[in-house]
């Protein structure tokens, strides 16, 4: 976190991490009657290995966060820049349950998606258990199948997917068409 502005390129080389006033890195370097009383530095200090929170801990910590700055490759952030979570996909899969048990206003844009996806997949993934089908079985049925259907009214009814993507999961043409289907079953044509 405290080399995110030298990451945006908000500090020019010669200029010390502690030059950049929107960071609490400074307040992490001040001695502890000085800095805000909210800020807790000992499990940083504790994690770099510093044992206590005195002048010179605080001196190697500006240290070993100037030492990584230079160490600090910017490639290995570009995933990030382009998505909201790093990191294996299984912690990703942790996040987007997370995402949905406790939505609000914290979350938004690409998690917010993600979330909704990954859970109408696996609302289809436990549908087609329970219809006793495989992948191969929902392609092979017509796009007007009634089990088919009833599937994409469940999903409409339990997920915020579009019909766009309803009708293309589960191989049911264009979401116009989709939405012909879902209105004769409304009107108790099927």
């Amino acid at each position: 976190m405290h080399l995110n502005p030298v990451r945006a390129k908000l500090l020019r080389p010669e200029e010390p991490l502690r030059g950049y006033r929107w960071s609490s890195l400074p307040g992490y370097l001040e001695r502890p009657g000085r800095r805000a009383p909210w800020l807790r530095v000992e499990r940083v200090l504790g994690e770099l290995g510093i044992p206590k929170d005195s002048a010179a801990g605080r001196k190697e910590f500006e240290r070993v966060m100037e030492e990584r700055r230079q160490q600090d490759s910017p490639e290995e952030y570009g995933r990030i820049r382009r998505g909201w979570c790093w990191g294996e996909e299984a912690f990703r899969k942790e996040l987007l349950a997370q995402v949905d048990a406790r939505r609000g206003a914290a979350h938004y844009g690409a998690e917010l998606q993600e979330s909704a996806t990954e859970k109408a997949e696996r609302f289809v993934r436990v549908e087609l258990q329970k219809l006793g089908w495989t992948e191969a079985d929902l392609a092979a049925r017509r796009r007007g199948d009634g089990a088919k259907v009833k599937l994409a009214v469940k999903l409409r009814a339990q997920t915020t997917m579009t019909l766009k993507w309803i009708a293309a999961r589960l191989q049911m043409g264009i979401g116009g068409s989709l939405s012909n289907l879902l209105s004769a079953q409304r009107r108790g044509r099927r």
